[in-house]
């Protein structure tokens, strides 16, 4: 049965037992009465999905509590789409399933989107730190207020001066979600979904808002761990690679003033992944070769309209060049940035 709520909060849910009452708990505390607590099973092996389940029978606001079913694990970018799919708020909300956020978050979005008639609100965030389940720091990254509202302004602000990259912590109008066919890019496996859908979404923005308020908690855990080596994926590269290029052929934006800005953060990400070719070559199921890495870093604007551009001209030269030079010259001259990425070689 369909239900009117003002915003669904999508969190998927997969192995996440240790974490996931923390954000349970966060979401279903809201100030905000109007919501939908949507979850998406992706077919975990703990016992995730049955804390939501518990919640949702035990719990006073269980009865907004609605769970997706995925067929297999499909990962998170599917469970993202699917919950963009089928969500009944009239805004959405993105919260991983082993973070937090404010009590008042939704509310503060919310009315912020009302009072500027924003399509998109972003709130700051934190970034906790964790070593063996005890916290050892945080870090702040607050937002100057601002308001936009003429066509063009926001998305020039971000591809010049940035927001978060990831998917969660802004509350996004479901119209201009469904008006746009928004999706996530479904690469999988370690190399980063959320870009292919943040990358583009300020180009589809008009009107939107900043927050210096700090609403979310964003939990890095165990990051000075030495990590289990193991095997890359040669094709899921392979998939974010090919998302990036779809970017890399919107020619439509050519005349937009942040055009040639948002390439160059383009080739950035292409410039991560080659070093990662590069620099882990045999740590790959499939090794890439140099002429492999030379031709996915081809640049979609010409010389002359690098040249010409009004920003991010010597960053473009400097990928441009990457697709030009013999195969052999550009694995060469990526070594710096390869120590600049901090991808060691093997």
């Amino acid at each position: 049965m369909t239900k009117n709520y003002e915003v669904t909060i999508g969190i998927p849910v997969y192995n996440v037992e240790r974490y996931i009452r923390l954000s349970l708990d966060s979401a279903l505390a809201q100030t905000f009465s109007s919501i939908e607590f949507l979850f998406c099973d992706d077919c975990g092996t703990d016992s995730s999905i049955d804390i939501v389940k518990e919640y949702q029978q035990n719990h006073p606001r269980g009865k907004d509590i609605r769970i997706l079913h995925q067929p297999q694990n499909l990962g998170i970018g599917a469970a993202r789409n699917r919950m963009l799919a089928e969500a009944q708020g009239r805004y959405f909300y993105s919260l991983d399933a082993d973070d937090s956020i404010a009590h008042n978050t939704i509310e503060l979005l919310w009315n912020a989107a009302q009072e500027h008639q924003a399509d998109l609100v972003y709130g700051s965030y934190e970034r906790v730190f964790v070593e063996d389940d005890k916290e050892v720091g945080r870090k702040q990254f607050p937002y100057p207020f601002r308001v936009f509202t003429d066509p063009d302004i926001y998305a020039d602000y971000v591809y010049h001066w940035g927001v978060q990259g990831m998917n969660w912590n802004f509350l996004l109008s479901m119209d201009v979600i469904r008006r746009n066919n928004l999706r996530v890019t479904e690469v999988g496996h370690g190399y980063g979904e959320d870009f292919t859908f943040t990358i583009d979404l300020p180009t589809y923005i008009t009107h939107a808002v900043l927050l210096p308020n700090i609403t979310y908690q964003y939990y890095n855990r165990d990051v000075n761990k030495p990590k289990k080596k193991k095997i890359l994926s040669r094709k899921y590269l392979n998939r974010a690679i090919d998302a990036i290029a779809e970017k890399k052929r919107r020619k439509e934006l050519l005349g937009k003033r942040y055009y040639s800005k948002r390439i160059s953060i383009l080739m950035m990400l292409d410039c991560s992944f080659a070093c990662e070719m590069v620099g882990r070559r045999n740590e790959f199921d499939e090794p890439f070769s140099n002429r492999e890495v030379r031709d996915m870093m081809w640049h979609p604007m010409t010389f002359w309209e690098i040249v010409t551009a009004k920003s991010g001209r010597f960053h473009n030269i400097l990928y441009w060049t990457y697709g030009v030079v013999p195969p052999f010259l550009c694995a060469w001259l990526l070594k710096p940035m390869i120590i600049r990425y901090g991808v060691s070689k093997h």
